[in-house]
């Protein structure tokens, strides 16, 4: 017999209340974009953006394991984080259940359907976002 449902995903977000402290790498890599950038991309991605963890300033999009390592960088405060070579890093990730900010929090959940963002599209989407930044923005970097 099978199943209509999309399959859950290898990894999911801690239970209860407690952020938890997630080694990048063993299941996803990370890209830490400021907000304002992030939410322009976001909106670019529409329906193909995986799972975001948003804090204060920053999102962090899930992207599949080993993309941070061929990342090309778009600006100096957009970066890709992972498990490559002596390098070794951590994200804190909120429980499932806390949805709105501003502190730590899923802007968009992890869920069988959304879960890992494609790096390329994630790519193409931030380079759009930065290009039409607002000049006040722009001049204030």
């Amino acid at each position: 017999m099978t199943s209509s449902q999309p399959a859950a995903p290898p990894w999911t977000p801690p239970r209860g209340d407690d952020v938890e402290v997630v080694r990048v790498g063993p299941y996803w890599d990370v890209l830490r974009a400021p907000i304002d950038i992030g939410e322009r991309a976001l909106k670019l991605l529409g329906d193909a953006t995986g799972a975001v963890i948003a804090d204060y300033s920053l999102m962090y999009w899930l992207i599949p394991t080993g993309h941070a390592q061929h990342w090309r960088r778009l600006r100096s405060e957009i970066r890709a984080l992972g498990a490559h070579g002596a390098e070794i890093t951590y994200v804190g990730v909120p429980p499932a259940a806390h949805t709105t900010g501003p502190r730590l929090h899923w802007r968009i959940p992890v869920g069988p359907d959304r879960y890992l963002t494609d790096a390329g599209r994630l790519r193409e989407a931030l380079a759009r976002a930065i290009a039409t930044e607002p000049a006040e923005e722009a001049a204030a970097r």
